[in-house]
C-alpha cells in the first residue's frame, strides 16, 4: 500500500482517455463488490424486524449528511434504539399483543359456550341411534381395560430392565469420572481460567487509559491549527478504528469523509486505491496505509518519501490500534458482559446501523465512479460533504452499470473472486472505450 501511494503520487492530474475508461471500469466493478459485502453483512445481522429497520435507518440517514461527527452519532443512536426496543418498548408491544389475543380467545370461548348451552336446552327424543352410540362407547371402554391389563406386565418388566441398565451405566460413569479426577486433579478449575491471562482489573485499566488517550487526541486536534495534517490524520484514523463495527466495508464511507472531504486525498486517487485494495488479500483496513501516505505527502511541496512513510505509519497505527486494544484487553470483561441483555442489545443495534452505512458507501461510490477528463478537471462540489467530486454517476453511461451488475452477480452467485471481477471490470472499461472510438 505504501508503494502504491508513491506510484499514485506520480500520476499526472490529466490522463489519457483510455486510462479514464480503465479506471471507470475498476470503479464500477468495485461498486459491485462492495454491494455484495453490504448484502452479506445485512443477511448476517438481520435477525428480527428491529435489526432490519436499523439497517434501513443507517442506509437512509447516512445519505442525508456527511459530517465527521455524523456517522458515530448514527451508530450510537442505533444501539440505544435497539436497547429501548429489547428492554422496554418491545416487551410492552408483546404484552399488548398477548392481551389482545387473549381477549379474542375469551370472546370466542364465550360464543362457543353460548352455542352449546342453546343446543343443550333444545328438546331431544332418545331413539335407536342414541342407544347404539351408548352401546358402542361401552364396548370401547371394556376393550381398553382388557388391553391395558395385558400390556401392564410387559411394560413393568421393560421398566425394571431399563432401570437396571441405567443404574449400571451410571455406576460405571461415576467410576470413570472418579478415576479421571484422581489422574487430573486440576481439570476442575480449567473452565474458570481467564482467557489470554488478562484479568478483569488489568483490562479495565487499559481500556480506561485508552479512553483518556482518545479524548486527549481529539481535544489536541481541535486546538492545533488545521494545517497540522499528521496529527489530524492520526486523530481521524483513531476515531474510525474506534467506532467501526460490522466488518471492513463499513470503514469505506468513514475514510472517504475523513480524508477526501478535507481535501487531503483527491477523489480520483481514493477510487484508484479502493479498486486495488478490493483485489488484494487482507483486511480493508490496509487502505488506511495508502490514504495516510497520500494525505501527509500531499501536505508538502514535491514528493517526499519520508513524509509519505510517516503518514503510512500513522494511518496504520491509528486504525489498527483501537481494535487490538479492545480484542485483547476486553476478554475478561466480555465473559461478564456477554450475559447482560442490555450490552448485547447495544451491540446488535450498533452492528445493524453500521451495516446500513455500507449501503451508503455503495451509493456514494456509484455517484462518483465514472471518471472523464472533463469531470476530473472541473471544480465539481459534493452537495452533501462539501468536497470535490471529480467524477460522475455510473448511471450516465449504461455500460458501466452493466459492469457493476456483472461483477455483483459473478461474485455473489458464481463465486468469482473479487480480484478477478475487478480486473475484468477494468478490461471491460477499455473495451467500451475501443468500441465508442470507432
Amino acid at each position: 500500500m505504501f508503494a502504491l501511494a508513491l506510484g499514485v503520487r506520480q500520476i499526472s492530474d490529466t490522463l489519457p482517455e483510455p486510462a479514464y475508461a480503465f479506471l471507470s471500469g475498476l470503479n464500477a466493478s468495485t461498486v459491485g463488490i462492495v454491494a455484495v459485502a453490504a448484502v452479506q453483512l445485512a443477511e448476517k445481522c438481520i435477525k428480527d424486524p428491529i435489526s432490519r429497520l436499523l439497517v434501513i435507518f443507517g442506509a437512509c440517514a447516512g445519505l442525508c449528511y456527511g459530517a465527521l461527527w455524523y456517522y458515530p452519532v448514527l451508530v450510537v443512536a442505533g444501539g440505544f434504539a435497539c436497547v429501548m426496543w429489547d428492554l422496554w418498548l418491545g416487551r410492552r408491544v408483546r404484552k399488548l399483543k398477548q392481551a389482545w389475543e387473549a381477549r379474542r380467545s375469551h370472546a370466542a370461548d364465550q360464543a362457543a359456550a353460548a352455542e352449546n348451552e342453546a343446543a343443550s336446552n333444545s328438546p331431544r327424543q332418545p331413539g335407536i341411534e342414541l342407544r347404539v352410540q351408548e352401546a358402542a362407547a361401552s364396548m370401547k371402554h371394556s376393550t381398553g381395560l382388557v388391553q391395558r391389563r395385558q400390556i401392564q406386565p410387559e411394560a413393568t418388566a421393560d421398566r425394571s430392565f431399563e432401570a437396571t441398565a441405567e443404574s449400571s451405566t451410571d455406576s460405571a460413569t461415576t467410576i470413570d469420572v472418579q478415576q479421571q479426577r484422581r489422574q487430573h486433579p486440576q481439570s476442575e478449575s480449567e473452565p474458570f481460567r481467564v482467557p489470554y491471562g488478562v484479568s478483569i482489573r488489568t483490562g479495565l485499566t487499559v481500556l480506561a487509559f485508552f479512553t483518556v488517550s482518545f479524548v486527549v487526541i481529539l481535544v489536541t486536534r481541535s486546538e492545533l491549527p488545521q494545517d497540522h495534517r499528521p496529527l489530524s490524520l492520526f486523530a481521524n484514523m483513531y476515531l474510525a478504528g474506534t467506532i467501526i463495527f460490522g466488518g471492513g466495508p463499513v470503514v469505506i464511507p468513514l475514510l472517504r469523509e475523513y480524508v477526501v472531504s478535507p481535501g487531503w486525498v483527491s477523489p480520483r486517487d481514493f477510487l484508484i486505491g479502493l479498486a486495488i485494495i478490493q483485489a488484494f488479500p487482507g483486511p480493508n483496513f490496509n487502505f488506511a496505509v495508502y490514504l495516510g501516505a497520500l494525505a501527509v505527502a500531499g501536505s508538502v511541496a514535491g514528493i517526499s518519501a519520508g513524509h509519505a512513510l510517516l503518514g503510512a505509519v500513522l494511518g496504520f497505527i491509528g486504525i489498527f490500534l483501537p481494535g487490538l486494544v479492545f480484542a485483547i484487553f476486553s476478554q475478561g470483561l466480555w465473559r461478564i458482559l456477554r450475559t447482560q441483555p442490555l450490552f448485547l442489545a447495544l451491540l446488535r443495534g450498533i452492528n445493524a446501523t453500521a451495516v446500513g452505512l455500507v449501503f451508503t458507501a455503495v451509493y456514494r461510490l456509484w455517484e462518483v465512479g465514472y471518471l472523464t477528463s472533463e469531470s476530473t478537471s472541473g471544480d465539481n462540489v459534493d452537495a452533501v460533504s462539501g468536497g470535490r467530486v471529480s467524477g460522475r454517476s455510473l448511471a450516465d453511461e449504461p455500460w458501466f452499470v452493466v459492469i457493476a451488475v456483472l461483477t455483483y452477480s459473478g461474485n455473489k452467485w458464481f463465486n468469482i473472486p473479487a480480484a478477478v471481477g475487478i480486473a475484468a471490470g477494468g478490461i471491460l472499461g477499455l473495451a467500451w472505450w475501443g468500441v465508442t472510438q470507432q
